[in-house]
């Protein structure tokens, strides 16, 4: 049976912000929220496996989430049908909108699991997983995040055994996991995955399809979902060049905006995760807000060279 759930109620097209591991952290996605939210969030994804295992506690902690965030969808990946069901009653327990499953990852050691991408691979095991995710969400409406095919373009065999298993969304990133992000995006791909879904399903309610890939401003994203059949548009790495890629009225945003943003990370970094994770991975970050003005490439080369959070707030103390 069909669940749109929240996703009946997005506007046309919505936006989301791409899942991405060690980007789209707790502490990243309440500042996306709260400065230039989109229609649409999702967690980095969870191992189902872990959550099945004595490591749950240590998982969960991933799946954390703000109320500012929704509808907030939380992402998992695993190829055990009864591991991704737990994983579902997990998230239905959390009070999540809506459950993704990842069948897109290029990750080797994901991979070598039987997940991500591989899964491409296995229509009847998508399918599979899918009925398992929706038999543990009870009403919250499940998803999955793909690409086109593995070695080459497949939708003729793995959509027509997905869309039996009626997911509310299906979001395709438009090129192969040989493609990674290689070659530019072949939009064309999600034109024909809507001629597929609408074959499959004759009535008004359908699976939404959201596209993905090259996709850096919203301008950008209503001329491709409007050409090629999109329902949505997921933004991933436009977000490093603009933050706020998911702004509807554009405003101007000053050096001084961009440092406040920072330090704003800088403080819900240490908050969630103090402890638990390298500052490291947050230097990833800096070319998001020590971009496009004049200083900014000689800034992000000094802020690359702090150790620790402290550090950059000394510096931006005296910055200007």
């Amino acid at each position: 049976m069909l669940n749109l759930g929240f996703w009946k109620n997005l506007p046309r097209p919505f936006f989301a912000l791409a899942p991405m591991a060690n980007v789209t952290d707790a502490a990243f996605r309440r500042l996306v929220a709260k400065h230039a939210c989109p229609d649409v969030l999702w967690t980095e994804f969870v191992s189902a496996h872990g959550i099945a295992s004595r490591g749950r506690k240590n998982l969960v902690i991933d799946l954390k989430y703000d109320e500012l965030e929704r509808p907030i969808v939380a992402q998992f990946f695993g190829s055990n049908p009864v591991h991704i069901k737990i994983a579902a009653e997990l998230a239905r327990e959390m009070k999540f909108d809506g459950i993704d499953i990842n069948m897109g990852c290029p990750d080797k050691n994901v991979e070598k699991q039987g997940s991500g991408a591989s899964l491409l691979k296995k229509p009847q095991l998508m399918k599979e997983l899918i009925l398992a995710a929706k038999e543990g969400a009870g009403d919250i409406p499940v998803s999955i995040k793909t690409r086109t095919g593995y070695h080459e373009d497949s939708l003729g065999k793995w959509l027509p055994a997905v869309l039996e298993a009626e997911p509310a969304a299906i979001s395709i990133h438009a090129r192969t996991r040989q493609e990674m992000s290689k070659v530019p995006a072949r939009w064309e791909t999600i034109a024909e995955a809507r001629t597929i879904i609408d074959k499959h399903f004759s009535g008004v309610d359908k699976p939404l399809l959201i596209g993905n890939g090259d996709c850096l401003s919203l301008e950008d994203g209503k001329l491709k979902a409007a050409k090629y059949g999109a329902d949505g548009i997921m933004i991933g790495r436009g977000i490093f060049q603009d933050f706020w890629v998911f702004e509807q009225e554009k405003e101007e945003h000053t050096v001084k905006d961009r440092m406040l943003i920072l330090k704003e990370h800088l403080d819900l970094f240490e908050q969630e995760f103090s402890g638990r994770k390298s500052f490291s991975i947050l230097k990833k970050f800096f070319k998001i807000y020590a971009n496009g003005f004049d200083g900014a490439k000689d800034l992000r080369a000094k802020l690359m060279t702090f150790e620790n959070p402290a550090e950059v707030r000394e510096f931006l103390k005296d910055y200007k």
